[in-house]
This record gives C-alpha cells, structure tokens and sequence, in this order.
C-alpha cells in the first residue's frame, strides 16, 4: 500500500516499521511546510499521522480506509523537525477498528495525538470469514 501512496512519499514520510496493528513513519519538516506564523501548517502534521494510521490498520492484509480521525496540535512544529508517528491499534470490531497515533519530534516532545476511524472495505474481512458474524453490523 504504501509503495502507491504517491502523496505520503512526495512529502518524504518514510515507512519505519508496520505489522500486527502497529506502524511507525517518519517524516522530516521543511520550509514549504511552514504557515503565516513559521510553524507546520497542522495539515501535514495531520498527514504524517494519518498516514501511519492507515499502515497500522491495513497492516493485516485487507484493503482498510479511514473512516474518521481527530487530531490535538499539543506543540509547535518547525522547519527542520524531524516528526516520528507511532500507530497502535486500541480494538477492532467487525469491520471496524480504533487506532491511537502520537506524533513526536526529534527531541521526544510529544506534538500531537490522533485517533483514527478504520473501516475494512466489503470482502476484506481479516478473519476469513463473515464479517458481521461477531454481531456488527454493516
């Protein structure tokens, strides 16, 4: 998946490691980067954690997509930080999977914190069999 992800690569984001729910991506911030107050636009802070979010929950196999996330900007990021986004997953649920991200900066500062919404696309059911036969629905 990563390998066609043509947006995540352009901006740099590397893939660091990404099995059994987990990922970790990298990303460096660049000077394009910058909003009106010379900090990272939120955007891309967003992007890097969206992106190991998606690598953490497709990890298993089946083709998953977004279906919602939040983030919290806790600090400032600035040109030439390099941005660490660690993904776990909290559950998964039928089609449907909880994932937490933290973002950090080279110095370990915490940055930002993202949950993400995972849904497992019409037959791509991890297990193999019916996806509803834990009692969700579709």
């Amino acid at each position: 998946m990563f390998d066609a992800d043509v947006a995540s690569r352009g901006l740099g984001i590397e893939l660091v490691e990404a099995a059994d729910g987990a990922a970790v991506a990298r990303m460096p911030v660049t000077d394009a980067m910058l909003n009106g107050h010379a900090i990272a636009h939120g955007g891309f802070v967003f992007l890097l954690a969206d992106t190991a979010f998606a690598l953490a929950c497709n990890s298993w196999g089946p083709a998953t997509v977004a279906a919602g996330g939040d983030i919290t900007f806790v600090r400032p990021v600035r040109a030439g930080d390099l941005l660490t986004a660690r993904a776990v997953e909290r559950t998964r649920y039928g089609r449907s999977g909880i994932y937490d991200v933290t973002v950090t900066r080279d110095d370990g500062a915490v940055v930002a914190e993202f949950r993400g919404r995972s849904r497992t696309l019409p037959g791509g059911d991890r297990s193999g069999g019916d996806p509803t036969a834990d009692g969700s629905t579709r």
